[in-house]
């Protein structure tokens, strides 16, 4: 074995949870913001606008990491929105 994996910087993607369940042809939960404000306006990341506050990451194979209602865990107060 003894791959190491590396974190490459510079993704620009777009990942939102928002998108209608009759628009895509795979399972998806709903974002846990939109679904208390009752809203699909909320996005996690979206490529050369915004990454969202509870935005954590992404777990192998294609799970968000999102930490809403609570704080972000991995932004430090210099980095916070």
């Amino acid at each position: 074995m003894g791959e190491a994996i590396i974190k490459l910087r510079g993704a620009n993607m777009d990942i939102d949870l928002a998108t209608p369940k009759d628009q895509i042809i795979w399972e998806q939960d709903r974002c846990p913001w939109n679904e208390a404000e009752n809203t699909d306006e909320h996005k996690c990341a979206i490529k050369n606008i915004s990454i969202c506050r509870y935005f954590c990451g992404i777990e192998y194979l294609d799970t968000v990491l999102c930490s809403y209602p609570h704080q972000n865990p991995l932004i430090k107060p210099s980095q916070e929105f």
